[in-house]
């Protein structure tokens, strides 16, 4: 829109520092701030408001554009339409075409018995399926093993502190905590 190269925007805010002074140049910035957001809502809407008025003129036009076509084709309709005069009645079909003829019959037949028959298929065997074996449970009578564990490992002795981080430890003073009830703890 405006072809404001960054140096220009440098030179013109020093020039704004200058004349407005550094205490009232915020409030300068807001205001306008607040009138380029006025300005764009009002180019906004009047945007909206051209496209409506397109859109709407662009639908009038439309509107004509189809009763003209309505208004021809029922035009063409009315003075071209010739309905038929009668309906035609189709014959039923003959109940002698439905039946085979008997000669192709025969023939079909004798062509099929002299054909050699078809060779026997081979046995199949399927075996049974195995019956799995079902689980039981144990009684509970029956007293349960007691599991074979192993003899722990000995712990690993504790590392010794050296005397300056023990020095250290016995110096801290002691934190005291508050608890809900206002008791104090220590930690």
């Amino acid at each position: 829109m405006f072809d404001i190269a960054w140096s220009e925007m440098v030179l013109i805010g020093a020039v704004a520092l200058v004349v407005i002074g550094p205490k009232d140049l915020p409030k300068a910035l807001r205001t306008v701030g607040q009138m380029v957001g006025r300005v764009r809502r009002m180019a906004a809407e009047f945007q909206g408001q051209f496209n409506e008025a397109m859109r709407e003129a662009e639908l009038a036009d439309l509107k004509k554009q189809v009763d003209d076509i309505g208004g021809s084709v029922s035009n063409a309709l009315n003075s071209d339409f010739k309905p038929i005069d009668s309906i035609k009645d189709f014959e039923p079909a003959k109940p002698e075409a439905d039946k085979p003829d008997e000669a192709a019959l025969k023939q079909a037949e004798a062509s099929l018995a002299s054909l050699p028959p078809p060779e026997p298929l081979p046995p199949v065997e399927i075996e049974a399926p195995r019956p799995r074996p079902r689980r039981t449970r144990k009684a509970a009578a029956e007293p349960a093993a007691a599991p074979v564990t192993a003899e722990p490992e000995p712990a690993k002795p504790a590392r010794k502190r050296s005397v300056k981080a023990a020095a250290a430890e016995a110096a801290k003073p002691v934190r005291r905590r508050k608890t809900v009830k206002g008791e104090e703890n220590s930690a």
